[in-house]
């Protein structure tokens, strides 16, 4: 089990308002659907222990692009909307934050009657992924959610996250059952939080000798324990264990998610986007209309369903740039812009009509045109696209947010958004191209 990546999550209070909640809700489980039927459950748990993945998920629902409230409001939105269909698609989520984590051990012994799993053996990984956290990684944050995903041949993952408000910080803990051989030696699939230095990790495989003289300490007679503590105690400060360093495996990405809300253009990688943005806007090829089925489809819900189609087919490398799944449907806290809530609409109807066994036309071929668009904007990237000019396209959704039913955490398009150590480009926009120029 290696450790995927990590990333700074700023500690945001709040509630996500009921019109983007419900939203997140509806696309939530269009994609887990999307991803189950391509890829089966086995792949959605997967994707869902993979840190830089699901912030890029949260961010393509209109969540904030770098908050700790992407954790609380993804889990949240899943549970919601899978819960009614858990049987269909044979996937669960229990627990959440709080006082719904209690009710993990119930409600997997009622996931584990229906389909005849071990349901005492999953609560203990349920309880060990957190007693783990908790104890093991010593790294100053509490656990406050614990969410548990499962599916009907009992394969699991685990999102869970502590928080330490001295600090104003988040950390984010993913597990994975796929890759899980031991739950004390490196069991994560990954760990998302601020880089603190050094910290106390039980859980690290070169942590055993301290694990084995734990074991060996506790096994001893009381007096002889009291004994050896006094004698710390009265002697000089000591190291408190085995210390790590965070270290980022070959195979992830370190991700550095800042305190500030705005976004720049060093946090997207600018071809990627370009190739997006050239689609939607640039070529609009004169059959785009047929590659999804549907008429009277625009560039800017072109645009959502590129990026909407990346988290469901997207490679892992493809999202170490989380914040670029903004230009999706932007955030809630208009950062880069407020949620065009018409779009958003327009992205959950053609990605529910392209799932839709009963509808009209055979859905398999909505499917497999929603999976070419991804491709076709990845050839496009790989061949001859632009880079993006990030601020001129933030500027331009910003332009055309209010008649897209722009709306964010402070009121419709056109409110003035709060500086919150915001950036803002001091350029003309009527003379800036969604491109840089060569």
């Amino acid at each position: 089990m290696k450790r995927q990546g990590t990333a700074d999550l700023p500690l945001h209070q709040g509630r996500v308002p009921r019109w983007l909640s419900d939203r997140m809700a509806r696309l939530g489980v269009a994609i887990t659907q999307a991803i189950v039927e391509n890829e089966g459950t086995k792949g959605f748990l997967q994707r869902l222990s993979n840190p830089l993945w699901f912030q890029a998920l949260g961010t393509v629902m209109g969540m904030d692009w770098h908050s700790s409230g992407i954790t609380t409001s993804v889990m949240g939105a899943l549970k919601k909307g899978l819960t009614p269909r858990a049987g269909e698609l044979g996937l669960a989520i229990c627990g959440g934050r709080g006082r719904y984590s209690k009710r993990v051990p119930d409600e997997l012994l009622d996931w584990s009657s229906r389909y005849g799993l071990d349901g005492t053996e999953l609560v203990r990984s349920s309880r060990l992924s957190a007693k783990v956290d908790n104890g093991c990684v010593q790294d100053g944050f509490s656990i406050y959610l614990h969410a548990f995903a499962v599916d009907a041949e009992g394969r699991w993952s685990v999102v869970q996250q502590g928080m330490s408000p001295q600090r104003g910080l988040a950390r984010r803990y993913h597990w994975s059952s796929s890759q899980l051989q031991s739950f004390v030696d490196d069991p994560h699939a990954g760990i998302v939080g601020t880089h603190e230095g050094l910290l106390v990790n039980l859980a690290d495989h070169q942590a055993l000798p301290a694990r084995e003289s734990i074991l060996d300490f506790s096994a001893q007679d009381p007096a002889k324990q009291l004994t050896e503590l006094r004698q710390v105690m009265a002697s000089r400060p000591i190291s408190s264990g085995f210390q790590n360093d965070l270290k980022t495996p070959a195979q992830g990405e370190h991700v550095t998610l800042p305190q500030r809300h705005d976004i720049r253009p060093q946090d997207i990688d600018a071809g990627r986007l370009g190739a997006v943005l050239a689609l939607a806007w640039e070529l609009q090829p004169p059959d785009f209309e047929d590659l999804l089925l549907l008429e009277g489809l625009g560039p800017r819900t072109l645009q959502s369903l590129a990026l909407v189609s990346e988290v469901v087919y997207g490679k892992p490398s493809r999202f170490t740039d989380p914040a670029r799944f903004a230009f999706a449907h932007g955030g809630k806290d208009g950062h880069p812009f407020p949620v065009p809530l018409e779009v958003y609409d327009r992205t959950i109807s053609t990605l529910e009509t392209a799932l839709n066994r009963s509808s009209g036309i055979d859905h398999s071929e909505k499917r497999a045109a929603f999976q070419r668009l991804h491709h076709a904007a990845r050839q496009l990237e790989i061949q001859s696209a632009p880079q993006a000019n990030v601020d001129a396209a933030m500027e331009r959704e910003r332009q055309l947010s209010p008649q897209w039913g722009g709306r964010s955490i402070f009121g419709p398009a056109g409110v003035p958004i709060p500086d919150q150590n915001a950036h803002d480009s001091k350029q003309d926009s009527s003379q800036l191209s969604l491109f840089d120029q060569e």
